[in-house]
């Protein structure tokens, strides 16, 4: 992680991948604390790195973002949210801090759902020769370890709090919330296909989403292994195509000339994906 290292170990050696946990400060049902999402976000993260470093790529694990959108939860104690143009102003100067320093893509690594990364990398990606892309972690492993793997403080996310923090959690299942959300009164929004803000105090009386009681450290260490894994070898992708593509010819004005198209939005229930085309300039790089 960048925030423990020093200065003359972040002076040498090229490190063309970054990653920047986007987490968030919320209630998580009743057993779970407030920075779950910032604890996964930055501790994938620093699995992530080391594992590209066992392979030969250096990797920098940005410091996480403890704070998201949480427009929907202020009715909840201590709920720090941070709008989506803020979040958007926050991007787009660590991206700036970046662009001189060697690094060709960065990984926002999202560890909160409401923080829906796609609209701003879509702004910000014309104006940067840094190849953005999206990665939600807990998409990259394989839920079916899981009895129902489920939404906000859920048996994955439980799971893999007690498998990287078991400190956190409250010992006792017994004081448990289970998660009851009420539905939609809107059939639209029940089949899936519409969508709209609720207040999280209108849909649950624990702030959970879903039955957390059937989570184990064990299943959070597979869940987690296998997102770790797979979230690495995209890394390692990204950091092949800079040196292959990104590296190259400086445009007439300065402008280092962009090679990739990076269709990175998709919500792929494996890990985001980027396809690599010759010859494109970062002017008109097209996201899909």
């Amino acid at each position: 992680m960048l925030d423990e290292q020093t200065w003359p170990a972040m002076r040498e050696g090229v490190r063309p991948v970054a990653l920047l946990p986007c987490g968030a400060t919320e209630p998580h049902n009743t057993h779970l604390p407030y920075g779950t999402d910032m604890i996964m976000g930055r501790e994938v993260a620093a699995r992530v790195a080391a594992t590209c470093a066992a392979r030969g790529v250096n990797v920098v694990a940005l410091p996480a973002v403890p704070f998201g959108v949480n427009t929907t939860q202020l009715d909840l104690p201590f709920t720090t949210n941070r709008m989506p143009s803020t979040q958007l102003a926050l991007l787009r100067d660590v991206v700036r801090s970046l662009a001189p320093h060697g690094v060709r893509a960065l990984v926002l690594l999202s560890a909160h759902g409401g923080n829906e990364l796609r609209a701003w990398v879509r702004e910000l990606q014309p104006s940067t020769p840094i190849v953005l892309s999206i990665v939600n972690w807990w998409l990259a492993g394989d839920h079916g370890v899981f009895d129902s793997a489920g939404d906000h403080a859920r048996e994955l996310e439980t799971a893999a709090i007690m498998h990287v923090a078991p400190h956190l959690v409250v010992p006792d299942r017994d004081t448990w919330g289970d998660g009851h959300a009420k539905p939609s009164v809107f059939d639209g929004v029940r089949s899936g296909w519409a969508s709209m803000p609720r207040r999280r105090t209108q849909v649950t009386a624990d702030t959970g989403v879903g039955d957390p009681r059937a989570a184990t450290a064990e299943k959070g260490a597979i869940l987690v292994a296998q997102a770790v894994e797979r979230i690495a070898a995209f890394c390692v992708q990204l950091a092949g195509a800079a040196e292959r593509h990104i590296g190259g010819s400086v445009g007439s004005r300065g402008q280092r000339r962009r090679s990739t198209v990076c269709a990175a939005m998709s919500p792929s229930p494996k890990y985001s994906e980027c396809r690599f085309s010759p010859g494109i300039d970062s002017s008109t790089t097209m996201l899909a």
